[in-house]
C-alpha cells in the first residue's frame, strides 16, 4: 500500500522523507521519517474528552529505540526491550519540551506522543528526527495543535555548519546542538559546545532555524494533503464563569501586587500568596462553592501571574527585592566530607548542592549498550532531587525524568573541560544532592561539581560556573525584562528559562525553553550578554574557595599508575585461568586492570600506597623479561624430577636445574638437597634452540673445589 509523502531536502543534499496512510492508521496520527536506512514512526492518540477537574495537559511523550532496528538483541535476561534508557528518557524531554508549549491552553485531552526507531544507521543519531516526527503526526491529525515544530541538531567542523551530522562529524565538532522551532520562533535549545562566544551561539541558532523553516513547511504541505488542516477536532475543557473570573481579579490583584513589590523568603511569600486565595474563598458563600474550587484556583493563579509580571515590569524589582542582574548571595566550601575522594557544598539563595567526587577505575566506567549507541563511559555525574529540598512529603520510587535531564545538562557543561585520556586513568562520578531548591538547583551543580572535582585533584582544565536567565515580556507595549538567576517562582510565572554553563572563555552548554512567540534576536542577545556577567560574578565567589585543583589526590585516594606491554605479553600476565594475575592482586594488595589497545597491553595498577604499586611493576617486568644466558636469578623450585628439578626463574619461565649442575660434588639423591618450594639461585647457562628449554646450573655460582675464586 502506498502512503501519502513529502520529501525535505537538507542544505547538504541529504533527503528527508516523511509518509503517512500507511502505517498505524488506527492512531489519530502517525507518519514515517526517513533519512537514510533511519527510520521513525511516530504515533499521537488524545483522548475524545478531558478528564473531571483537569486544569492541564497531560501530555506523554515517549521514544523508543527497537534493536532489532539494527540487527541486534537486547541485553538483560529476558532479551526484549523493557525500561527507557537515559539516551530514550533525554529525547523524550526534548521532545516534549518542544511541543508541549504549542498546545492551546483550554486543551486538558489525555494525550499520548510515542516515537519508534524501527531502522537505525550505526554512523547516524536518531534524536533529531525525533521532533520532526512527532510534529508531523500531530500535524496530520485532528488534534488541535499551534505547530508545526521540528528540530534539528547543529555541528561545527571546521568552521562550518552542519545539520544532523553523522557520528564522524560529530565527534570532530565544537558543538553538539538542538534547536527546536516553529515557522516563526526558536522554542527550545539544548546542548554542549567547547568554550564558544555568545555570538557564536546565536549564529548556530539562525542557521539552525532557516533549516527548520523548511522542515515546517513541508509539514503544512503534508497536512494539506491529507486533509487534517480542514478538519481539527472541536472541543470544550473548561467551564468558565466570567463574573467570577472578574471577582478573583477585583479582590486579588492589588493585594498580589503589593505583596511581589515588598521583599520575602519564599516560604513566606508562598504562605502569604495561598492567605490571599484562602481569603477570597470566604468571600463565597459556602453553599456556592461546591464546583468552584478548580475554577476558583484557576483564576487566581492566572491573577497572580498577570501582577507578578506587572511588578516587575513596572517597578523593576523582584520577589526578593533584587535588581534585574543581581546575583542571590553564594558561599561554598570544599572537603566537607572526609571519607569522599573530594566534596563540595554550593550554596546560592535559597539553593543548595552538596556534591561529591570519586574517583575509581576501569572496572568502574559504565557500558552504553543502545541499539545505536554503544561504548563505554569514564565520567559519570548524577543529580537527586529529594522532596526535603523543597519543604515536601512527596513518594520517592526511583530517579525522576527531570533529575536525570537535570543531571545531563550538568554534565554536558564539565565535560568539555575534563582531562584527557593520557591525563586521567580515573573513572570520575560526580553526585550533586539538592539540599535546598529555589530556582536552578542544575547551575548548582554545576559549579559544585567543579568544586568538587577541584577538591579531588582532578585536573580540570578551567572552573565551570553556571546562571539561570528568566524573561518577563509585554506583546502588548514591548516593555521586557531580563532576569538573572532566576528563583523558581520566575521561572514558573517567566516566558524563558534560560540555562548558560562556561568558563570565562566561553559557553560549555546551554538549555532553553521559550513560553513566548517573537523572541527577538537584539532580547536573545542582551540575556546572553547578561548571563555571561552573572557567569564571571559566580566564578569569582567560587575562586574565593578553591581557584585551582589540588596539586595531588588525597591519602586515601587508590593511586593508579599505567603501564604498556606489547600485547604478545597480555595472556603471561594473566596467566591460566587469570592464576597469575590474582596472585599479584592478593601478594599486592591492589587492583590490575588489563586492556589491549591496538599492538599494546595497557595495565592500570590501583592501588592505596606506591610500595604495592611498585611491587606490582617489579613482578611485570619479570613476567615480560625475556631469559637472558649468564643471568643470575633466584627462582622457585617447582616440581622435583630424579633427574633434576624444575625451578620457575621468571613468572610462566621454568628452566631444568639438572642433578649434576646443582653443586660440583656428586649428589645421589635431590631430594636431599632441594625440596618444592625452596628458593635457589641459579644461572642461565642455556637456551636450546629449538625447543627453547632452559637449562640452569647453580654449581656455577659456587666455588670450585681446590679454587678460592666463585666460579663465573
Amino acid at each position: 500500500m502506498q502512503g501519502i509523502t513529502q520529501n525535505i531536502f537538507l542544505p547538504d543534499g541529504r533527503e528527508v522523507v516523511m509518509e503517512t496512510g500507511k502505517l498505524a492508521k488506527q492512531a489519530d496520527g502517525a507518519v514515517v521519517v526517513r533519512m537514510g536506512n533511519t527510520m521513525l514512526l511516530a504515533t499521537v492518540v488524545s483522548t475524545k474528552e478531558a478528564k473531571e477537574d483537569t486544569d492541564f495537559l497531560p501530555l506523554t511523550v515517549e521514544y523508543q529505540e527497537k534493536y532489532a532496528a539494527t540487527g541486534r538483541f537486547p541485553g538483560g535476561f529476558f532479551k526484549r526491550e523493557a525500561r527507557p534508557s537515559e539516551y530514550e528518557i533525554l529525547t523524550a524531554r526534548l521532545v516534549d519540551r518542544a511541543l508541549r508549549p504549542l498546545f492551546p491552553d483550554d486543551y486538558h485531552a489525555e494525550t499520548q506522543v510515542l516515537i519508534t526507531l524501527i531502522s537505525g544507521d550505526k554512523n547516524f543519531i536518531p534524536d533529531c528526527l525525533a521532533g520532526l516526527a512527532a510534529s508531523a503526526a500531530l500535524s496530520v491529525s485532528d488534534i488541535p495543535f499551534n505547530g508545526p515544530i521540528s528540530e534539528v541538531k547543529v555541528a561545527r567542523v571546521d568552521g562550518k555548519f552542519i545539520v544532523n551530522p553523522v557520528v564522524n562529524d560529530l565527534e570532530r565538532s565544537d558543538m553538539d546542538l538542538m534547536v527546536a522551532a516553529t515557522l516563526d520562533n526558536i522554542v527550545m535549545v539544548e546542548g554542549e559546545m567547547k568554550e564558544i562566544s555568545e555570538n557564536e551561539l546565536l549564529q548556530a541558532l539562525e542557521y539552525a532555524h532557516e533549516v527548520i523553516k523548511v522542515q515546517c513547511l513541508a509539514q503544512i504541505e503534508l497536512s494539506k494533503k491529507v486533509g487534517a488542516c480542514q478538519n481539527k477536532r472541536q472541543y470544550n475543557h473548561e467551564v468558565n464563569d466570567e463574573e467570577l473570573k472578574q471577582r478573583v481579579h477585583d479582590f486579588c490583584y492589588d493585594k498580589i501586587y503589593d505583596l511581589a513589590s515588598h521583599p520575602t523568603n519564599k516560604h513566606e511569600r508562598t504562605e502569604k500568596f495561598e492567605q490571599i486565595l484562602n481569603d477570597f474563598i470566604e468571600t463565597i458563600p459556602v453553599e456556592e462553592r461546591t464546583g468552584k474550587e478548580l475554577m476558583v484556583k484557576r483564576y487566581y493563579y492566572r491573577t497572580q501571574w498577570e501582577a507578578v509580571r506587572n511588578v516587575i515590569l513596572e517597578r523593576r524589582v523582584r520577589l526578593d527585592g533584587r535588581q534585574l542582574d543581581e546575583i542571590r548571595p553564594i558561599w561554598s566550601e570544599v572537603d566537607y566530607l572526609p571519607t569522599a575522594h573530594g566534596s563540595a557544598i554550593f550554596t546560592r539563595g535559597e539553593t543548595q548542592s552538596l556534591t561529591t567526587c570519586t574517583l575509581g577505575t576501569k572496572l568502574d566506567e559504565q557500558t552504553i549498550d543502545g541499539a545505536v549507541l554503544e561504548g563505554k563511559v569514564n565520567f559519570i555525574l548524577h543529580y537527586n532531587f529529594p522532596p526535603f529540598s523543597t519543604g515536601e512529603v512527596r513518594t520517592t520510587r526511583g530517579t525522576s525524568r527531570r533529575e536525570i535531564g537535570h543531571g545531563n545538562l550538568a554534565l554536558r557543561a564539565l565535560k568539555p573541560v575534563m582531562p584527557l585520556p593520557e591525563e586521567n586513568p580515573y573513572t570520575i562520578r560526580v553526585v550533586s544532592d539538592i539540599l535546598e531548591s529555589n530556582g536552578s538547583s542544575s547551575m548548582a551543580t554545576v559549579c559544585a561539581g567543579t568544586l568538587a572535582l577541584m577538591d579531588a585533584g582532578v585536573k580540570i582544565r578551567k572552573p565551570v560556573s553556571g546562571i539561570a536567565m528568566g524573561l518577563i515580556t509585554d506583546e502588548q507595549t514591548g516593555n521586557y525584562a531580563i532576569l538573572s538567576d532566576i528563583l523558581g517562582d520566575e521561572d514558573h510565572l517567566g516566558d524563558m528559562d534560560f540555562k548558560v554553563a562556561g568558563t570565562e572563555v566561553g559557553i560549555t552548554a546551554c538549555q532553553m525553553d521559550i513560553k513566548v512567540s517573537g523572541l527577538s534576536a537584539e532580547i536573545l542577545n542582551q540575556a546572553l550578554v547578561q548571563a555571561r556577567k552573572g557567569r564571571l560574578h559566580i566564578l569569582r565567589e567560587m575562586r574565593k574557595t578553591i581557584s585551582s585543583p589540588r596539586p595531588d589526590y588525597k591519602p586515601h585516594v587508590p593511586r593508579i599508575v599505567q603501564m604498556t606491554i606489547p600485547r604478545e605479553f597480555i595472556g603471561a600476565v594473566i596467566g591460566p585461568g587469570g592464576k597469575i594475575i590474582q596472585d599479584i592482586q592478593h601478594e599486592t594488595n591492589s587492583t590490575i586492570v588489563i586492556e589491549e589497545v591496538g599492538e599494546f597491553g595497557i595495565i592500570d595498577i590501583v592501588a592505596v600506597d606506591r610500595d604495592s604499586i611498585e611491587a606490582v611493576k617489579k613482578k611485570i617486568k619479570s613476567i615480560i623479561a625475556i631469559p637472558e644466558i649468564g643471568e643470575v636469578y633466584t627462582g622457585k623450585v617447582k616440581t622435583i624430577v630424579p633427574f633434576g628439578a624444575f625451578v620457575e626463574i621468571l613468572p610462566g619461565k621454568d628452566g631444568l636445574l639438572h642433578i649434576s649442575e646443582i653443586d660440583w660434588k656428586r649428589i645421589n639423591d635431590i631430594e636431599s638437597v632441594l625440596k618444592v618450594g625452596d628458593e635457589v639461585t641459579v644461572k642461565l647457562i642455556d637456551i636450546d634452540r629449538t625447543t627453547g628449554k632452559l637449562k640452569l646450573s647453580r654449581k656455577a655460582l659456587l666455588p670450585k673445589p681446590g679454587n678460592n675464586n666463585t666460579k663465573q
